[in-house]
């Protein structure tokens, strides 16, 4: 279960625009697997009919498709482990919520976007938003877009790597998931400081 220490705040009542992308990524922390940017345009009425008045939530698969279902626009991209060891990880996190940016079906007034820095996309002014998934509904709309597709795709590396017990921790920096790479070494998949065997 996901709980909220409070009610999510619907991003229209406090920015009077007509459509704005709620922005985030997961993976940044992990120590293996891609990075996931999601961007979400809910409509005006979301938070009222989804998180209206409730303090707990199910399992972000939950609400998965509930969001697609009813977003205005969303849409969810990938930055491999190439493109990772290649410009480090606070580049390809941005690279994600971008590539996810120029997907979306619908042109927003105004991106919030998680975290405390972004270069700006485009000329769409941004805000950012430190732990904005736990404020405003549409970057926690972008969040569990984000984790749940990442989740999906680690377990389906899980099937060729099962040592690593991806499947489980997603990739993160588990005390099992170390030990393994201490053991037997990274995969490609692994962040470079974590894809070779200790000696």
């Amino acid at each position: 279960m996901v709980r909220l220490h409070k009610p999510l705040l619907s991003e229209y009542q406090y920015y009077h625009v007509s459509h704005i992308a709620g922005c985030d990524h997961a993976g940044a922390g992990a120590i293996a697997g891609p990075i996931v940017g999601a961007a979400v345009i809910l409509p005006h009425a979301f938070y009222n009919e989804i998180l209206g008045n409730t303090q707990t939530l199910t399992i972000p698969i939950h609400l998965y498709g509930i969001i697609q279902q009813h977003a205005v626009a969303w849409s969810i991209a990938m930055v491999d482990h190439i493109a990772i060891h290649s410009m480090g990880i606070p580049n390809a996190a941005q690279l994600a919520i971008h590539n996810a940016l120029d997907q979306l079906k619908t042109l927003p007034n105004l991106l919030l976007v998680s975290g405390r820095s972004f270069d700006g996309y485009k000329t769409i002014p941004h805000q950012c938003i430190p732990q904005g998934d736990k404020i405003y509904t549409a970057i926690s709309a972008a969040n569990i877009l984000a984790k749940v597709y990442r989740d999906r795709y680690m377990e389906i590396l899980d099937k060729d790597f099962p040592a690593y017990g991806w499947k489980k921790n997603k990739g993160y920096a588990t005390p099992a998931h170390k030990q393994v790479i201490k053991q037997f070494g990274g995969t490609l998949y692994h962040r470079k400081n974590f894809n070779k065997k200790e000696k």
